[in-house]
């Protein structure tokens, strides 16, 4: 298996990935957590102590909002939903890393002049 993304990689992409996430539809933390475990390959391993301050910061900021639901038989969650605003962002994001991603491919891709 290949080695999990550094601390601050994964801090960075949080927000872009659960916009992305909730862009497909309304979802609960702990499914939060296991779709970027397996869209990841296992390489970005979130923890509910990592993702709630991020669900929380992200909801006071307006991109999400959230309800409680009961649980059929189970326990009652917190489902969210992105909003308005927070489309706004996915969409800016989207644009931010593509730039990102080309530029460095492009650097690592770049053969070096006289060597």
């Amino acid at each position: 298996m290949s080695q999990k993304l550094s601390r601050e990689l994964n801090a960075a992409a949080s927000e872009p990935a659960i916009l992305a996430i909730l862009n497909q539809g309304e979802n609960y933390g702990y499914a939060i957590i296991q779709k970027i475990r397996v869209r990841s390959n296992e390489r970005m391993q979130w923890t509910e102590g990592m993702l709630y301050p991020v669900l929380h910061r992200m909801e006071a900021k307006g991109l999400i909002r959230s309800r409680w639901v009961d649980g059929e038989g189970g326990p009652r969650r917190k489902f969210y939903k992105i909003t308005a605003k927070g489309g706004k962002k996915l969409t800016a994001a989207k644009e931010e890393w593509a730039t990102i991603n080309g530029t460095l491919n492009s650097l690592w891709n770049e053969r070096v002049a006289n060597v």
